[in-house]
């Protein structure tokens, strides 16, 4: 098998270090840029921001009264309401 020539190993050598130059460069930009919003402000319908609000009244009015079981159970009994699980589920998800 023919050794290879010097000059080979050297382009091999510059190519790797342009291509490691350009990768941490790469990498410190994007780490510099500001991180995308990945979901955008969703609007909430005045149906379910009210009963976002009676949940939070509710669980204030638990935590109020020192009753705070761990449990709270919620009910829809209209009929052809808005279906607020997902606005819901954010709500009170996350931070909180």
């Amino acid at each position: 098998m023919p050794k290879p020539s010097r000059r080979s190993r050297r382009t091999w050598v510059a190519v790797w270090v342009v291509l490691c130059v350009a990768g941490s460069a790469a990498t410190a930009a994007l780490n510099d840029s500001p991180a995308p919003d990945l979901q955008p402000d969703k609007r909430v319908s005045a149906e379910c921001a009210e009963y976002i609000a009676d949940i939070e009244a509710q669980l204030a009015e638990v935590k109020r009264e020192g009753t705070d079981d761990g449990v709270l159970a919620l009910t829809r009994t209209r009929v052809g309401a808005d279906d607020c699980s997902d606005e819901i589920r954010d709500h009170f998800s996350g931070d909180r």
